[in-house]
């Protein structure tokens, strides 16, 4: 539920002094442990006693600053010395894991302190010991819509204050399945940050449209000048997007968790709840009943999915099974195709009172590919996915994918046909070829941005045109 009595307390900053005591033992017992969180030297269970130490007694200092986090901050402590008097094992933080709750207290500006043995996704693959000083991010406009139509009780868009060394990496989430726990439980929330969403997409945006020479409209230019705008454009974003990978005509299991399936799959259902989020923000844009906020953020949302898709999604990380770059391929492609987006002269451009029908149809598209598929067997569902993909992105010339059902192995497992997938199945065309080279530094240099980072639209090395080089 959300908490509206509950005010936020004084705000704590990054340097407040218990805050950088937790901060730095953490991160000093983070170069005693090994992937799986544990201690094994005997020789360094002094030294990590000692850091545990003084968490617990940092972490009890600041309690007061966190009335809405008691419980969770007794068990974190109790958790903690559970771990040093076990010799400093595989580490089980799941009571004060079950008590933290902060979805029950969405309040803007209401600050957490967060301290886990957990990874953080696109950042440390180890559960090592990490500490996040949050704060949550729920303008009024947010919780009108979260009241009404895009229920969304599990999501907590937020913002950084200060973090241990593995959020300074591209991770932008925070999800209590990445925290060392005993057992599984059942997962009540799932945070989002916001401001490291927004900045990066802002030093990204300018460098693109700079290189690109695109000309943004005025309502998007505010990007490149506001960060409180552009991460409360990615909250109304994120709200309707996580809402949706369960909500729909869907396959059994939509996020193919635990499966092993052809990566595209995954492209298609995250380019599927952006482009949920793009069509209800053209509804939300023309509902005259509709908020003022929500209806100027609405139609932000529809710049920002477009901009990040086809500008930072579809060059970034590796060639390897890049799901999220394939959809930001796939969205580029189609919009160039359906003649709204053009690449002429060397410049880019857009036609803006056009692109709104040509998006939604993609999503249209996908929406009919879900429908039809509770009818399919598994391997015809792929197929159908691989068809529709391959219709407006080009192949690798040597899948065999692309030859079509006839060159592959039907008859065996699902795996044959996901082992005939490429890694790079859907290479980069010569425009993002060329797009990626001149992208590659800036899009490097927004690992472990904040939003109080330097968020200038000044790129990174030479931003000349596309074709120049």
């Amino acid at each position: 539920m959300t908490t509206t009595a509950l005010t936020a307390p004084a705000r704590l900053t990054e340097n407040h002094p218990e805050w950088l005591r937790i901060k730095a033992a953490a991160t000093a017992l983070q170069a005693l442990q090994v992937q799986d969180g544990s201690v094994p030297d005997t020789a360094d269970h002094e030294a990590a006693a000692a850091q545990v130490s003084t968490i617990c007694t940092a972490v009890n200092a600041l309690a007061p600053a966190f009335p809405h986090d008691a419980r969770y901050l007794e068990l974190l402590v109790s958790d903690f010395g559970r771990w040093a008097a076990g010799g400093f094992g595989v580490p089980d933080f799941l009571d004060s894991l079950l008590a933290f709750q902060p979805q029950q207290h969405r309040v803007n500006g209401l600050q957490h302190l967060v301290v886990f043995p957990m990874y953080t996704q696109n950042g440390s693959s180890s559960r090592l010991v990490e500490a996040v000083l949050i704060e949550v991010i729920w303008p009024e406009f947010i919780a009108g819509l979260e009241d009404g139509e895009y229920s969304n009780k599990l999501f907590v868009p937020i913002r950084f204050v200060d973090f241990t060394p593995g959020y300074n990496t591209n991770s932008a989430v925070l999800f209590p399945e990445t925290v060392a726990v005993r057992e599984t439980p059942t997962f009540t929330w799932g945070a989002i940050f916001a401001d490291r969403e927004a900045a990066r997409f802002r030093r990204v945006l300018g460098a693109a449209a700079d290189i690109t020479r695109l000309e943004l409209p005025a309502e998007a230019a505010e990007f490149l000048e506001n960060q409180e705008l552009t991460q409360e454009t990615f909250v109304m974003w994120d709200l309707i997007h996580d809402r949706t990978h369960m909500r729909g005509d869907l396959p059994f299991d939509p996020f193919m968790i635990k499966q092993r399936m052809p990566y595209f799959l995954y492209s298609l259902e995250e380019l599927r709840c952006d482009l949920t989020a793009f069509r209800e923000c053209v509804k939300i844009e023309k509902d005259e009943e509709a908020a003022s906020e929500a209806r100027r953020h609405a139609k932000l949302v529809q710049y920002a999915v477009i901009f990040d898709r086809i500008f930072r999604f579809a060059i970034t990380g590796s060639r390897v099974r890049n799901y999220d770059g394939l959809g930001g391929q796939l969205l580029f492609a189609w919009m160039h195709q359906h003649r709204v987006l053009h690449w002429t002269d060397s410049k880019l451009s857009i036609d803006w009172d056009e692109v709104a029908d040509v998006v939604v149809e993609l999503g249209a598209r996908i929406e009919e590919l879900y429908w039809r598929s509770i009818d399919r067997p598994k391997m015809a569902h792929w197929l159908a996915a691989y068809e529709l993909i391959s219709g407006t992105v080009t192949p690798n010339p040597a899948s065999v994918w692309a030859k079509g059902p006839g060159a592959l192995p039907l008859a065996g497992p699902p795996r044959g046909l996901t082992d005939q997938v490429l890694d790079d199945e859907f290479p980069l065309s010569m425009f993002y070829e060329a797009l990626e080279k001149k992208m590659r530094p800036v899009i490097e240099s927004t690992a472990g941005i904040t939003g109080s980072s330097d968020t200038g639209s000044g790129a990174a090395g030479d931003t000349r045109a596309v074709n120049a080089g």
